[in-house]
């Protein structure tokens, strides 16, 4: 099986977008790598710590899509040079550094991770 170095998973996620909202925190990945899509979300970690699956959201078109419906049916894609943010409710992160696991099931690949370090941002004054 064909393994993909983390570094280059690592250019999917947009440094400096971890904040966060009014339920919960986002992050944004940007597709600038080539097609594809995930037959399957993996939980997101934040500092080593699993968040809940069912808390676990992405947007697509201007609509919450669970990470749960992710299936070979109904894969995840990640459009090319266009954001997509992913949305964990119900969980806060503390001012700071975080170091965050993304991943995902991608067929003739498997499972897919990579590990980013960013701080949550700021809201504007």
């Amino acid at each position: 099986m064909v393994k993909v170095p983390g570094f280059l998973l690592k250019r999917l996620y947009v440094k400096g977008s971890l904040r966060n909202t009014m339920d919960g925190f986002q992050l944004s990945l940007k597709n600038t790598l080539g097609s594809g899509y995930a037959m399957k979300l993996l939980p997101l970690r934040v500092d080593g710590a699993e968040m809940p699956f069912e808390s676990s959201f992405f947007f697509l078109d201007g609509r919450e899509v669970p990470f749960s419906t992710v299936t070979k049916q109904t894969p995840f894609t990640l459009a090319m040079n266009r954001e997509t943010n992913m949305m964990v409710r119900g969980k806060k992160l503390d001012p700071g550094p975080h170091k965050v696991t993304i991943g995902f099931t991608v067929v003739g690949l498997g499972d897919l991770t990579f590990d980013v370090a960013d701080e949550v941002a700021t809201p504007a004054p």
